[in-house]
């Protein structure tokens, strides 16, 4: 006998794709083609930037940790000894706010040196768990970046300068639940069963943010607290999928209630710096700090609370080469300036990607991610117009005998390996038997003129074809 329901199902699902239409359930909603655009980019820049940037201790979850005072908690514990040695005993959160100055704070120079970056898309906290808005909300008086501190439309500012630029696409981060919102709290202490929180404040204050900026990116956070029944999330999600003014460009992640992490999303990102480090069958984002410590701006972190470059262009290669985007999270202080440190790393990644790029952009995995002989080696693929299908190998690590050993490629007869940055120089290479399928004679290192990570391109390998995420 025939499943009538499934055949039902399956047929509303066509009959959504066919009109452009997604209704609020995730058969429908999970069958939204993704945007290729977002696939395509690979890596991004988030900035984390509120009230919490002004006392620049322990993390963005500042407030809540102070309330908290979990004596278990070391970073609880550092923001209560900190208030109570240089702030009265009377100082509420709220106070920062007014100090959350933004003076130096230039929109157009963040949008070039995300650019520069080599990010191909941006995301910014509209407003982050502690519910300081960045934009003049409706919904919002009193506790946004227009009526205190930068007294100034951040996210405004920052949508027109990356569409000046014109180099990177623009996206926001929001925060469904806010820690101390009356109506939240109200909410929660009727377990979820009313929704005041979300029908007079969260709900219409989401669909301003979305309509007045139009996002290529919303990046869902907060939700975690309550099922998406009560965020109203599925509704939502059809609206921005069916009706909303990005309906055809804009992609979102997981975090849309409790149960649907890593589930249902356009991407996946299944926690916090989320990096398996093997393919997934799902588009996926690892979304990650350079400082290893906060997504929001620390004044005392130290130097070796910094990712490097070498620790940074392995987070790319193992990411991308399992299907992976790598979102950069920096944190700007209260002034509105990017900490030297954050902008030298965000300019040296620009620099090897203008230099390896081609490894990156637009690329899929290939059928091995990494090799299966040498661990300092991550691939990815490429079907090229004039070289027919590519492979890209990313070296971590030059190996000190002057070549480099392979057990994942098989070369052919026609086989070519370059090094990308060394131009118009064909490597010398050998198929030894064994393990080792490839074995290439590498130039000098001194003359290459990189400095981490090296990207070898092959061409016409016996096994180049890629067998997956065609």
């Amino acid at each position: 006998m025939a499943d009538t329901p499934g055949l039902l199902l399956l047929f509303s699902v066509l009959i959504s794709l066919c009109r452009g239409q997604f209704s609020p359930d995730w058969p429908s909603l999970d069958s939204r083609p993704l945007p290729a655009w977002y696939d395509e980019a690979k890596v991004g820049v988030f900035m984390h930037w509120g009230p919490y940037s002004v006392p620049g201790v322990a993390s963005e979850w500042f407030w809540l940790q102070w309330n908290r005072r979990d004596p278990a908690n070391p970073g609880d514990m550092e923001i209560v000894k900190y208030m109570e040695d240089f702030y009265p005993p009377d100082f509420k959160y709220q106070q920062f706010g007014s100090q959350f100055s933004a003076e130096f704070f230039n929109a157009t120079f963040w949008a070039e040196l995300v650019a520069a970056s080599g990010a191909k898309y941006f995301v910014f906290t509209s407003k982050h768990h502690d519910g300081f808005n960045n934009w003049p909300s409706k919904r919002n008086f009193g506790w946004n970046s227009q009526d205190i501190g930068p007294k100034r439309d951040v996210v405004g500012e920052l949508a027109e300068a990356f569409r000046a630029e014109n180099k990177v696409v623009f996206g926001l981060y929001h925060s469904l639940f806010e820690w101390y919102h009356p109506l939240y709290l109200q909410d929660k202490a009727n377990n979820y069963t009313t929704k005041y929180f979300v029908e007079e404040k969260m709900g219409p204050e989401l669909m301003e943010l979305v309509t007045k900026y139009q996002p290529a990116v919303l990046w869902s956070d907060g939700d975690w607290e309550a099922d998406p029944e009560f965020w109203d999330s599925l509704k939502f999600l059809s609206w921005l999928y069916s009706e909303s003014p990005v309906k055809d460009k804009i992609v979102t992640n997981d975090r849309w209630g409790r149960g649907v992490l890593c589930k249902h999303g356009d991407f996946f990102t299944c926690s916090d710096r989320y990096n398996p480090g093997v393919l997934q069958n799902h588009k996926w984002e690892n979304a990650m700090t350079i400082d290893k410590e906060s997504w929001g701006f620390r004044r005392n972190m130290k130097l070796s609370d910094i990712l490097t470059m070498e620790e940074l262009i392995t987070e790319l290669a193992v990411t991308v080469s399992c299907g992976g985007n790598l979102l950069m999270n920096v944190g700007p202080n209260k002034d509105g300036i990017i900490d030297t440190i954050f902008e030298e790393r965000l300019r040296q990644m620009g620099d090897w990607l203008g230099v390896n790029g081609e490894a990156i952009y637009g690329s899929k995995p290939w059928t091995h991610q990494n090799d299966s002989l040498n661990g300092d080696v991550w691939f990815t693929s490429k079907l090229s117009p004039s070289d027919g299908q590519v492979v890209y190998a990313i070296l971590l690590a030059w190996p000190e005998s002057g070549k480099l050993e392979l057990g994942s490629p098989r070369p052919g007869q026609d086989t070519k390996v370059t090094l990308l940055g060394l131009a118009g120089t064909d490597l010398k290479w050998t198929d030894p038997a064994g393990q080792v399928t490839l074995a290439v004679d590498l130039p000098e290192l001194g003359g290459v003129g990189l400095n981490w990570g090296w990207v070898f391109k092959m061409v016409k390998l016996e096994n180049g074809g890629n067998s997956i995420w065609k």
